[in-house]
């Protein structure tokens, strides 16, 4: 497994992480059995850093990891841990980054996963009725709590970051980043190299699409985000198959699963892009971790990009609805 820094100032931690929103997340949720299987493979086979949030499952996420450190000696040392807070859940008032607020969910979220701290803390969404400034005083009190290690920010611009950056030292930037979805090349990505901190891409096999069996049309209107989401509605999710079909073909030409492929080029992209799938099922995690074993070649990315160039995905990645909270900056 491929070691990276995290942050400036960071540990070493897996270039390759488990998102943990499949646990209890969005295309429903998994058993602890599952889950705990997914994670003791994850352990196995070096991964050490698990992403999740309170808001998976309403802390269902949470309390699987929990559990699954509380059963599994050594589990909690081994691991490079972050959890995010900032989505209420409310419809009068969806993203809450007030100070107060903020210690109040890491208080919930570690004793949920039975911790003393996370290593990484994220602000889910930023919440404009705080200047960055203010919010990057707000993610320093939190460092100098000791319940986290160090802060991150999820969904922003580059120019917040550097202004939260300012205030305060951002280890790492969560952002949808994958061949489908290309926008942190327009100046998230540089300005975290800048910063040095982590780009950690949710989201790395396009929700399915960049795999050897993407979501069938029906499998996707069941799930709530899906269903609304422009690449899985008709015509596009026809042509988004189409598309990704000839991806499909490279990846079985060179030799490996469609996931590790597009893990291995998210990889090949920098030593401080860090991939965070998810999954409920240890043979997809098999084919995910296979991408870490590979290093690609200057032609190899030439054939890639060739099959998937910038922008051939049909529709945008959110709907109007699912664009409220993130950032646009490009």
């Amino acid at each position: 497994m491929k070691m990276m820094k995290f942050g400036a100032d960071g540990p070493s931690v897996s270039q390759f992480g488990i998102g943990a929103m499949s646990f209890a997340g969005i295309y429903g949720d998994a058993t602890y059995a599952e889950s705990h299987a997914v994670l003791n493979a994850c352990r196995d086979g070096g991964v050490t850093h698990i992403d999740t949030s309170n808001v998976y499952g309403n802390g269902r996420s949470e309390e699987i990891i929990g559990a699954w450190f509380a059963e599994t000696n050594g589990a909690r040392d081994d691991m490079h841990l972050a959890t995010k807070a900032g989505i209420t859940g409310q419809a009068e008032r969806r993203f809450n980054n007030d100070p107060a607020y903020m210690s109040e969910n890491l208080d919930a979220s570690l004793a949920r996963m039975g911790v003393d701290h996370v290593d990484l803390f994220y602000v889910h969404r930023y919440d404009r009725s705080y200047t960055p400034e203010e919010l990057g005083g707000t993610l320093k009190a939190l460092i100098d709590s000791g319940k986290t290690r160090a802060v991150g920010l999820s969904e922003i611009a580059p120019s917040t970051l550097r202004r939260v950056a300012s205030e305060c030292p951002v280890a790492a930037v969560q952002s949808e980043y994958s061949l489908s979805t290309r926008a942190p090349e327009l100046g998230l990505a540089q300005a975290c190299a800048e910063l040095d901190a982590t780009l950690v891409a949710f989201s790395p096999v396009g929700r399915a699409f960049l795999t050897d069996a993407p979501f069938s049309y029906e499998r996707g209107q069941s799930h709530g985000f899906t269903a609304n989401n422009p690449r899985f509605m008709a015509p596009n999710y026809a042509a988004n198959i189409a598309a990704t079909d000839r991806f499909r073909a490279l990846a079985a030409d060179m030799g490996c699963p469609a996931a590790g492929l597009a893990i291995a080029w998210l990889i090949a992209q920098g030593d401080h892009v860090l991939p965070i799938p998810g999954t409920k099922n240890i043979d997809h995690l098999a084919e995910l971790l296979r991408g870490t074993e590979m290093t690609l070649s200057p032609d190899d990315l030439a054939r890639i990009e060739a099959v998937l160039p910038v922008g051939w995905a049909h529709g945008d990645r959110y709907s109007d609805v699912q664009w409220e909270g993130p950032e646009r900056y490009s």
